[in-house]
């Protein structure tokens, strides 16, 4: 336990002194003070309807409550298996996937609750999902968010970090034997990048100049080890160069930043000119699951990214601009808080499946 202390009490210094590589992200200054992250919004808010940016509102405060919804199921004894759970890191997903197109493709990891949402999943299925419904994506064969329809553009998810992402290649390139100028997405967390599926992956989709995006979550922990521990190179996005592919790193808690950065790259990978590495820096504001404490990440370092949390942030871009009245902020919180309410309902109230059943649509 001494050890232990002695360890949470050096990583919590390193935070206070700014060495730690897991710090708040210290965006650049423009010659007028402003950050490019907020010059980039301003010029990105531009391409956005009002609609669209209240839409992008709504999917993640929509993303937020599900999962603050999974845990109070969990804490319930509810949930079969466990929770993982997005909070702090609601704009990449949500982002990412709102700027696809209905006929591209999204290979969503267990935080990406937020694109299932955007490409028409309901809280209910995440719900029926997690507590192994009948009437659930899965008909409750298989846990969180292990579920995808082709239909609608979702290949489910492999618990085997970095498969999804040759799987995803494995899509492209059937698009591009098509003649389909179709869009294949799927993300990666910090950790699984380091893994082999996740080279073999970029590097066919670079060879092949395959429309495929991957966006790495860089949430500044793969399970307890800190990204510095597991990687020498400070920005997961410089592997891009390694592969011949465009690349780059964003400031993951700005929604705005996050649907920009996508939509080039998916403008890009349309227009023949292969795959792109994201990188959206963020920080996971909870531990791997919910029976995990987290301990181990320095308070100080939790209470900095606590400031730019991706809802606050996207919420003071809004009022700053006059791009949101109260009135509108609360219609659609109004309209969510009545959609978790008869979805979780429903979900409650679905049988658990049959025994006899569990066996049929699977297959080995």
């Amino acid at each position: 336990m001494k050890k232990f202390e002695k360890k949470r009490a050096a990583q919590s210094s390193a935070a206070r002194s700014g060495k730690s590589s897991l710090s708040t992200p210290k965006l650049a200054r423009s010659r007028n003070g402003k950050s490019s992250s907020l010059l980039l919004a301003d010029a990105s808010l531009a391409s956005l309807s009002r609609q669209q940016l209240h839409d992008l509102y709504y999917y993640l405060r929509l993303n937020r409550r599900v999962d603050e919804q999974l845990s109070n199921l969990y804490r319930q004894g509810k949930v079969v298996g466990g929770v993982y759970s997005s909070l702090g890191q609601e704009a990449i997903a949500v982002g990412a996937a709102y700027a696809l197109e209905p006929g591209d493709f999204v290979g969503p990891m267990i935080r990406d609750s937020g694109a299932v949402l955007v490409r028409g999943y309901r809280p209910r299925d995440l719900f029926l999902q997690y507590m192994a419904r009948k009437d659930g994506p899965t008909e409750g064969r298989d846990a969180n968010t292990h579920f995808g329809d082709v239909d609608r553009g979702v290949i489910a998810p492999i618990s085997m970090l970095g498969e999804l992402i040759p799987v995803l290649a494995g899509v492209a390139l059937a698009s591009k034997l098509r003649g389909e100028k179709r869009v294949a997405l799927t993300f990666i967390g910090d950790g699984g990048t380091s893994t082999t599926p996740f080279h073999e992956g970029l590097n066919l989709a670079a060879v092949q100049k395959l429309a495929l995006i991957v966006i790495a979550e860089n949430n500044g922990w793969a399970y307890s080890t800190p990204v510095e521990r597991q990687m020498a190179n400070i920005h997961i996005a410089d592997r891009g160069k390694g592969y011949g592919i465009a690349a780059e790193s964003i400031d993951g808690n700005n929604v705005v930043e996050v649907y920009e950065a996508t939509r080039h790259a998916v403008a890009r990978g349309r227009a023949g000119d292969g795959p792109t590495l994201i990188e959206a820096k963020t920080m996971r504001m909870k531990g791997h699951a919910e029976h995990d404490d987290a301990r181990y990440v320095p308070m100080e370092m939790l209470d900095a990214w606590r400031k730019r949390d991706p809802i606050l942030v996207f919420e003071q871009m809004l009022a700053s601009r006059s791009l949101m009245t109260e009135m509108e902020k609360s219609g659609i919180e109004a309209r969510l808080e009545e959609e978790i309410r008869s979805d979780l309902a429903f979900a409650e109230a679905s049988p658990f499946p049959p025994p006899e059943g569990a066996a049929r649509s699977v297959w080995a």
